[in-house]
């Protein structure tokens, strides 16, 4: 047997797909922007990051170029995002004289995702490509090199500070998480029987939350074997939407999978299928929606970082309800109580089912980009064409939203009260951050 990752047998995929721009010269800021941090997306990819500690990668990755934009340009942080997060920065440093805000906010980016991230050194070259390209296309005299790396280094030390005290260290000394005993709750299912993920993701320090208890959802149905109880509605319903699905339906799941654990065996080998995170895929949507919108870099990093540190918070609250609730994940279900051949279409999850992390996400994602672009903004997602999905186009974000709970019971991993308690545990989340943001210059008519 292969043993390979952190998680459980693992095996690199070898990734093709669309080329990145290596050059700064002629290379709009923007796209500067989102191909770095790519870069950073590539890295998680690499480390099958779970899905909240993605989403807490890129909430402290674009928080770290926000800011280094902010004090680069204006020298201040009146009007910036973390004058409305919790902890706000201190610093603690003198802001220089003609520094170029476009490389510093990249470069932050990029420090704050080598520290961060358990193979974050590899962006060593991303960094050093940085440097490189700014001093040969003359955007940045090499004079001044060090000066400008030494503002970014300021600014990510700054964020690193903020990032070191989330209690993210301390996950590994809290009490080891066991299934609990007895019918309805969650246990490892196949193919890799893996432990559970995150349980204790709880205890991050969030962005904008104030009482995780706020934005607790309705309680799952009971578990119930009962045929006329909601438990049993709903598992029955999964058994038998999955066995009929039309091929649209089924590409559906498959677009929005997001699924980092997945794992194929062939023989004795494991092969890990390298996937983007739900937070990742809205972080491309993000960029997307950017590019079309013809945002300027201060947009641009702004609404880059509010849909991340978003996505954190999101996490954070749905993970703590599905340690609680603790519920049944489908394919156990229905394997012992229905059909013991039956496969969802999907690879079940390494966590506990209720409520369903991309119904929440997704919903968060849509609430303010909608805030942020307007409704009814089109657009093409080309999230997934990296990782061998075709493209897909959607009337808004709320659609898009929509398609991806709603992919969770195609793909068999999901009761509908999880998809649809998740809906408004997202959009309440959503609501609650655009309040708090609200007076924020950068949030303009679109």
């Amino acid at each position: 047997m292969l043993l390979l990752f952190r998680y459980c047998f693992f095996l690199t995929l070898i990734l093709t797909g669309m080329p990145l721009a290596s050059q700064t010269k002629g290379i709009p800021p923007t796209q500067l922007y989102i191909d770095n941090l790519f870069k950073i997306t590539e890295v998680m990819v690499t480390d099958v990051a779970s899905p909240p500690a993605a989403a807490r990668f890129y909430a402290y990755t674009t928080l770290a170029a926000h800011l280094a934009w902010e004090l680069a340009e204006n020298k201040h942080l009146d009007n910036s995002l973390a004058n409305h997060i919790n902890s706000k920065p201190e610093i603690n440093f003198e802001i220089p004289e003609n520094i170029d805000p476009y490389f510093c906010a990249v470069f932050a980016m990029l420090e704050v995702g080598s520290q961060i991230m358990p193979s974050g050194a590899s962006l060593s070259q991303a960094k050093s490509e940085l440097e490189k390209d700014y001093v040969k296309s003359k955007k940045l005299k090499k004079q001044h090199l060090e000066h400008n790396k030494k503002f970014a280094l300021q600014v990510a030390t700054t964020v690193m500070v903020k990032a070191k005290n989330d209690n993210y260290a301390q996950l590994s000394t809290l009490t080891r998480y066991s299934p609990k005993k007895g019918e309805g709750y969650w246990y490892p299912t196949p193919p890799a029987y893996m432990a559970a993920v995150e349980p204790e993701w709880r205890t991050i320090t969030p962005f904008f939350l104030d009482e995780l208890s706020n934005f607790k959802p309705t309680p799952p149905a009971v578990f119930s074997l009962d045929e006329e109880s909601s438990f049993h509605r709903q598992m029955t319903e999964v058994y038998e939407v999955t066995s009929q699905l039309s091929n649209e339906q089924k590409l559906i799941a498959n677009f929005w999978d997001c699924n980092p654990f997945m794992v194929q065996y062939s023989g004795h080998m494991a092969i890990g299928i390298k996937k983007i995170s739900p937070g990742g895929h809205w972080i491309g949507i993000t960029g997307i929606a950017a590019q079309q919108a013809n945002l300027d870099w201060n947009e641009t990093l702004y609404i880059h970082a509010l849909v991340a540190a978003g996505l954190h918070d999101a996490f954070i609250s749905c993970w703590e309800e599905k340690y609680d609730s603790d519920r049944i994940r489908p394919e156990s279900a229905i394997t012992k109580y229905l059909d013991n051949n039956w496969r969802p279409l999907l690879q079940t999850p390494p966590f506990p089912e209720y409520t369903s992390g991309h119904s929440v996400v997704s919903t968060l994602s849509s609430v303010i980009l909608t805030d942020f672009f307007g409704e009814n903004f089109e657009f093409i997602d080309t999230s997934e064409v990296y990782f061998g999905l075709p493209e897909r186009a959607f009337g808004s974000f709320e659609e898009a939203a929509a398609e991806a709970a709603i992919s969770r019971l195609y793909g068999g991993i999901h009761f509908r009260d999880a998809i649809e308690e998740g809906v408004v545990q997202g959009r309440k989340i959503g609501k609650m951050i655009l309040e708090k943001v609200k007076g924020h210059e950068a949030l303009v008519q679109h």
